[in-house]
């Protein structure tokens, strides 16, 4: 919690673990007991802000469902002690290296299982939808927007349809 109330002040490259332990009234012993370095508390935090996401294939290709949802968008806006990570480059750059980290496997290995693309193409794909939601995100919060279920919805159509042409259909 230090942590990101720290990060609605100054950048993550500024933080120290001096600060952090001063704030939480504790020695930097016990700060060491549980954490490496800075890097390993948002290591922490990220973990537990990206546990229940799930995979964009699973979100804009349910076909199965009325109204899908995707848990990383919902967290966000529910969650607004964990916006300021998307404010900062370090901590926003490494919220998409762990997103990637839990479904690029997945998201490239069940594309191209659907459809003619190579690993390249399919990793491409996956970035370039990786990027995007995290720029969508960061407009949304910048900007405060109230309209953020219809934006999704449209972003979401969007995505399907672009995923869509790419699948081998029977």
């Amino acid at each position: 919690d230090i942590l990101l109330d720290e990060l609605k002040t100054k950048p993550y490259s500024k933080i120290t673990v001096t600060e952090i332990c001063k704030k939480a009234e504790m020695n930097r012993g016990t700060f060491y007991l549980h954490y490496y370095d800075i890097d390993d508390v948002l290591n922490d935090i990220l973990e537990d802000f990206l546990s229940d996401t799930s995979s964009v294939l699973d979100h804009v290709l349910c076909p199965y469902k009325l109204n899908c949802t995707y848990p990383f968008c919902e967290k966000i806006r529910s969650a607004s002690h964990y916006q300021v990570l998307f404010f900062d480059d370090i901590t926003s750059a490494r919220m998409l290296e762990k997103l990637a980290d839990l479904g690029k496997e997945d998201f490239i290995t069940r594309l191209m299982k659907n459809s003619l693309l190579t690993f390249e193409q399919a990793e491409a794909v996956f970035y370039f939808q990786m990027n995007g939601c995290l720029s969508i995100n960061r407009l949304m919060l910048r900007n405060h927007c109230n309209d953020w279920k219809q934006i999704q919805t449209t972003i979401d159509a969007f995505i399907k349809a672009g995923l869509e042409s790419f699948l081998i259909h029977d």
